[in-house]
């Protein structure tokens, strides 16, 4: 079985040149990916705001689960989300730890992982998470996922805020597998933050090795401030 997976960090669906909440625009560039599943980051699930990702669902016609993270700032409940074309059967969200210590000269941000089990023949577990800015949340979140993330038929999606070449990834590529080996990085480089002219990659989609990865991309689509990643598997 063949599908399409995206990873979009879609910082609540503002638009990156108008700076307002469009979810039309978002729609037409989702709508355009034709994928399976969509892990988003950055999402409200109500309050100020609409349940962006039940929204979303219903204009794409896809299943949904939100998670939530915190009650950002006043404005509703904020975190995680997961479209899929594919009946979701379970959803549960798994709380990243907080750092013992936190500095006062850096930003946090409670963290969550979105952990889904699609109906799929021989299943699938679908991973999402939104990992935070600092050291220590790094590393929490990598035992998180190394404590949750099945070895067997499961993604990981979404923002990591770290760089390939960061040591505390170890574990994770230990037992998953990165579809950026499949970027065709002879065109141009493929990295995807800041979405106009991005100098970095901090979005992920990484799988166990009984899954085959086929293709991969980074379109270069300005709509968030992070640009979309893109992959092709097989089961």
């Amino acid at each position: 079985m063949r599908f399409k997976a995206v990873t979009f960090n879609v910082q609540h669906f503002l638009n990156y040149i108008t700076r307002q909440i469009d979810m039309d625009m978002f729609e037409k560039v989702i709508r355009a990916f034709d994928a399976d599943i969509i892990a988003l980051n950055e999402v409200y699930g109500g309050g100020e705001f609409t349940n962006q990702v039940e929204e979303a669902a219903k204009r794409l016609g896809y299943h949904w689960f939100f998670a939530r993270a915190i009650d950002a700032w006043g404005e509703g409940p904020y975190g995680n989300g997961l479209l899929s074309r594919h009946p979701i059967l379970d959803a549960r969200i798994i709380m990243v730890p907080e750092p013992e210590h936190k500095s006062e000269d850096d930003y946090y941000e409670t963290r969550c992982l979105l952990q889904a089990e699609l109906d799929v023949p021989g299943g699938l577990q679908v991973n999402v998470i939104h990992i935070g800015l600092t050291p220590p949340e790094h590393e929490n979140a990598v035992i998180t996922l190394c404590e949750h993330v099945q070895a067997q038929r499961a993604l990981l999606m979404g923002d990591f805020n770290m760089t390939p070449d960061d040591v505390v990834l170890c574990p994770l590529f230990s037992f998953l597998k990165d579809t950026a080996v499949l970027l065709d990085e002879t065109e141009e480089e493929k990295l995807s933050y800041p979405s106009d002219d991005p100098d970095m990659k901090i979005d992920y989609m990484l799988h166990t090795p009984d899954i085959t990865a086929l293709e991969a991309d980074i379109p270069a689509i300005v709509a968030s401030d992070h640009r979309p990643h893109t992959a092709v598997f097989d089961l």
